[in-house]
């Protein structure tokens, strides 16, 4: 038991100097404060694309592998000599200059690579979410450790389906830092109706006063909430949040940048877009999850637009095939609401941070639960694959150009000496963002939490 002399804040910093009882080497922690205090990065913008994505059908070609259980997608050439992608990344091939490919991703816990779920969750916080303390999302400690850049919008934005956004998690921090969610790029509830700006702010500060010599007004609890609050209230008052999430006001030359066509930019293209547009307007952390087109509405026969391509991984078409297992309701990865306007996207939301600077200061993550098996299962799909897959990076210091790490001819695990865990992910956001994963942060009850836990930067994302 501890003492009120000595807390359990103050017994992490005397009896582990932050390093020992991680099992952290020293000069490697050293390392690792050295990044942080060298940030690059101000935002950062996670393109999540739920399911898991087939490495060597995109990132990570196999042209030599198993004609059996081969690609049909041919490897090209970009525009960085000797980094090569599948044919489905044509338009994103030419922006390898600006782009760093990991493909020495693994996720070492086989509880978890069976679940998407679990997966998702694993990913938003960058920590095992089976442990016995619910871990925030990264997005959400972002929120506590930095605050919003811009007082009218939340720090931590989260687009995506029900499905996934009931996968984020606040932990043990204060719903003030809880991921803000929209939908097919719909927001509600964020114009003033019935009252006007003047009577909502004197409401707010008669609340205020009100709490004022209260029993427990000091708590910290008390205080979060007295800031949500006033967040609440800037982001109704101030026309800027609005602007924030309207792509439709874009103009359209860079519309045509996520594609020239509506209809066809309606899903990945204007999802995406936004998040730009998030970022620049000064949010901290954005993910965006594309699982749904923005509008809605299914293209024909489709069902679950997400990568879990258990069947037909390779039709034309939809994957409902007669049989058919897990992987229904989806369209084949080659087919233009899978990688073709992922590809459209990608290049296009690349190309438009790049010539508006955004590039400088904001790290562009594009990740995936775990990737796909190397072998085409009975049902014509490709299942579940913890053991290797890959993830992309851009912006904030991230060098272009450069592929890390390899796997074997089948792309089935990684042959390199160093393969990356989730962990090391959510290390590297946080080091980008100049947030020490050395240090601990807090729980209400004093209890010290290690973000990303055991996890180091990926190095070579870091010039």
């Amino acid at each position: 038991m501890l003492t009120n002399s000595l807390s359990r804040r103050n017994f992490v910093s005397l009896s582990m100097g932050g390093l020992a009882g991680l099992g952290i080497a020293p000069a490697l922690a050293a390392a690792v404060k050295q990044q942080a205090a060298n940030s690059a990065a101000k935002n950062v913008l996670v393109i999540f694309e739920q399911g898991g994505v087939s490495h060597t059908d995109t990132w990570d070609p196999k042209p030599n592998a198993n004609p059996v259980h081969r690609s049909p997608f041919k490897t090209i050439d970009t525009n960085v000599p000797g980094m090569q992608f599948t044919e489905l990344l044509s338009r994103t091939a030419k922006l390898a200059d600006k782009i760093s490919v990991v493909r020495c991703m693994r996720q070492p816990k086989p509880n978890i690579g069976n679940s998407h779920p679990l997966g998702s969750q694993y990913l938003f916080s960058g920590a095992d979410p089976t442990g016995p303390v619910e871990i925030p999302d990264i997005g959400s400690v972002v929120s506590h450790e930095k605050g919003t850049a811009a007082p009218h919008l939340p720090a931590y934005v989260f687009e995506g389906s029900g499905e996934q956004s009931k996968m984020t998690r606040l932990g043990f921090l204060s719903a003030s830092h809880k991921a803000y969610q929209i939908r097919h790029g719909k927001v509600s509830g964020l114009k003033l109706e019935g009252i006007t700006k003047d009577r909502l702010h004197g409401r707010r500060k008669l609340l205020a006063n009100l709490n004022i010599g209260l029993t427990g007004a000091a708590r910290p609890e008390v205080r979060a909430m007295e800031s949500f609050a006033a967040q609440a209230e800037d982001m109704l008052t101030n026309p800027k949040t609005l602007a924030a999430f309207d792509v439709e006001s874009e103009p359209d030359h860079i519309k045509k940048l996520y594609h020239p066509d509506e209809d066809n930019r309606r899903h990945r293209g204007n999802m995406y877009m936004l998040g730009r547009k998030l970022i620049e307007s000064g949010v901290r952390f954005v993910t965006i999850n594309t699982q749904w087109p923005s509008n809605g509405k299914l293209w024909p026969g489709g069902g679950n637009m997400n990568w879990d391509h258990h069947d037909a991984i390779y039709s034309k078409g939809n994957t409902n095939i007669k049989g058919g297992g897990a992987g229904a309701g989806r369209f084949g990865i080659g087919t233009w609401p899978m990688m073709p306007s992922t590809d459209w996207a990608f290049s296009g939301l690349i190309a438009d941070m790049d010539q508006r600077g955004l590039l400088d200061e904001c790290l562009v993550c594009f990740v995936t639960e775990f990737g796909r098996t190397p072998k085409v299962n009975e049902r014509e799909g490709r299942d579940h694959w913890v053991h290797a897959f890959s993830f992309a990076f851009a912006g904030a210091g991230v060098p272009g150009g450069q592929i890390v790490g390899q796997t074997d001819s089948d792309g089935a695990y990684v042959t390199s000496p160093t393969a990356y865990t989730i962990e090391d992910y959510g290390a590297t956001v946080f080091t980008k963002l100049g947030i020490d994963v050395n240090e601990p942060i807090y729980t209400p009850e004093d209890r010290p939490i290690f973000l990303s836990k055991g996890g180091r930067p990926i190095n070579e994302l870091f010039s």
